[in-house]
């Protein structure tokens, strides 16, 4: 979220322009390639060629930036596409028009007015991209022998290790669920006509 929604919002307002392009190419590639290939391809190169980066186990800061970083690009290039295509969308609304007319600086227009009606549409895939990162990251701690919750269920799956797998199973359902509920809570921070009944 961190650098897709500002790429995003940045893609938006100077839409056709090398910068637009340049993120637009950075976020197809991260929807297109799956993550096993990017794990490979970055495993090949800073760990292996380069020799930057390692890539097996989990011990210091540097054994989580390739994971991370392969886990982040899918969703974060999905957020990017949503955030410019709303951003898109909410600069060209009757009421953005209207409060630069009142001369209103570009700054609290974009911020003030376009950005928290762009963000509802970047809610509505924060919460289920986050809870696809933590259900789904078993492939990529397999590659990186990461030993994390989604390799440990299966293991026990293999194992049939059947109160693992239902401890792991309900852990899994209650991140979902706060992820849904924070996505709920965030909706009526950023549009207040939505109340909660």
């Amino acid at each position: 979220m961190a650098f897709s929604i500002p790429l995003g919002i940045l893609s938006a307002l100077k839409q056709n322009t090398p910068v637009d392009y340049l993120s637009l190419l950075v976020a197809t590639v991260g929807t297109t390639i799956p993550g096993f290939v990017t794990a490979i391809l970055l495993i090949y190169v800073f760990g292996v060629t380069l020799h930057l980066l390692p890539f097996v186990g989990w011990g210091s800061w540097q054994h989580m930036i390739l994971p991370m970083v392969v886990l982040g690009l899918g969703p974060g290039a999905i957020l990017t596409r949503i955030t410019r295509a709303s951003m898109l969308e909410a600069i060209r609304q009757d009421y953005v028009r209207t409060a630069r007319s009142k001369g209103l600086r570009e700054r609290s227009v974009i911020v003030g007015h376009a950005l928290k009606n762009a963000l509802i549409p970047v809610a509505t895939i924060v919460g289920p991209a986050t809870a696809g990162l933590v259900t789904g990251s078993f492939i990529i701690e397999q590659l990186f022998s990461v030993p994390g919750i989604g390799r440990l269920y299966v293991i026990s799956i293999n194992q049939r290790d059947y109160p693992t797998i239902m401890a792991t199973t309900l852990l899994y359902a209650f991140i979902i669920m706060v992820a849904n509920i924070t996505v709920d809570i965030v909706y009526g921070i950023l549009d207040p006509r939505i109340k909660v009944a």
